[in-house]
């Protein structure tokens, strides 16, 4: 078991409560009635392989992330203690692991269906661009953040079709979610930089901070914030409505995790911390609850915002 620790801890079992952005799009796919409901005991069996499928290739995803980084890990205060960075790990090891993790993910994805395994070979492609040379987006000032946040939409068609299999989910909530992500990785770059300071340490750690100001990084996580508002409003007002009534609330949820990243030594470097952020973990969840809500609660009145013409006061024509 001793032998086997450092093969584990790179699994980052603790980071799969990222695929909770699966859900929304199971969700969203049951509300505009791609899918199903009720659900049948077939159907749950599916979202266990699928979601299990998910954790496994973002575990493969990071396993190439550690052992290529190794080098560059080296160089962060933190990270330096990670297995490969103290060349706990052996090739063999690491590639049958690899390889390992991405079959029993092929196997369970090709169980849910085929559009769901294009899905998570997508979600496996990423993370071979993020990581691997020549391309390595990581590298690349401001395409790593949006590289990186493409996850998320991968991550929601993935919810999507793990129930849906006719129907494509609509491009103004995919853009949405991954300008989301732009918002969040952005912010999680400023943390990184504003905590660390730009020394010749960081930069050798990852070569865009040599390019990044604290400056920039933030206009660019106001822009993303922005790109995601719009997108999500087009989305809101096309599909549905009620969902109007959540802007307020998602506002205040993006301008609280704003907040967190501006911190010093910011839970925005490491998004697993945030838990320790109790009250916002909890108007998290009560946001989440809202928007499932409002998915299945028509309220009246509001149809009359999509109106197109003026509204007349009396008296003219």
């Amino acid at each position: 078991m001793s032998a086997a620790h450092p093969y584990v801890r790179i699994l980052r079992v603790d980071h799969w409560f990222k695929n909770v952005f699966v859900l929304p799009g199971t969700v969203v796919a049951l509300a505009l009635g791609a899918a199903e409901w009720p659900l049948s005991a077939g159907d749950l069996a599916r979202c266990c392989a699928g979601l299990l499928a998910v954790c496994l290739t973002a575990s493969a995803n990071y396993v190439l992330n550690e052992w290529l980084d190794a080098r560059y890990d080296r160089y962060h205060p933190v990270k330096r203690e990670r297995a490969a960075a103290q060349e706990s790990l052996r090739v063999p090891g690491v590639l049958s692991l690899y390889v390992g993790l991405l079959a029993v993910s092929a196997g369970l994805a090709f169980s849910v269906s085929a559009s769901f395994l294009w899905v998570l070979g997508l979600f496996a492609l990423m993370g071979i661009a993020y990581n691997v040379e020549p391309i390595r987006l990581k590298d690349r000032p401001f395409l790593d953040a949006l590289a990186e946040s493409a996850n998320n939409p991968i991550r929601l068609l993935a919810g999507w079709f793990l129930l849906a299999d006719t129907y494509l989910p609509p491009s103004s909530l995919l853009l949405g979610y991954w300008a989301g992500g732009g918002f969040l990785m952005t912010l999680k770059r400023y943390a990184e930089l504003r905590h660390l300071g730009r020394t010749p340490e960081l930069v050798s750690y990852r070569k865009v901070f040599a390019r990044y100001t604290p400056e920039t990084l933030l206009l660019a996580s106001y822009v993303y914030s922005m790109v995601c508002a719009f997108f999500v409003g087009v989305f809101l007002i096309k599909y549905r409505v009620e969902y109007l009534l959540s802007l307020p609330f998602l506002a205040i949820l993006m301008s609280w995790y704003f907040w967190i990243g501006l911190l010093p030594d910011s839970a925005a470097q490491y998004p697993e911390r945030l838990f320790r952020h109790r009250m916002f973990m909890l108007y998290f969840l009560l946001v989440g609850v809202l928007l499932i809500a409002l998915l299945f609660v028509d309220v009246p009145g509001l149809d009359r915002l999509l109106g197109t013409g003026l509204v007349s006061l009396g008296g003219g024509s």
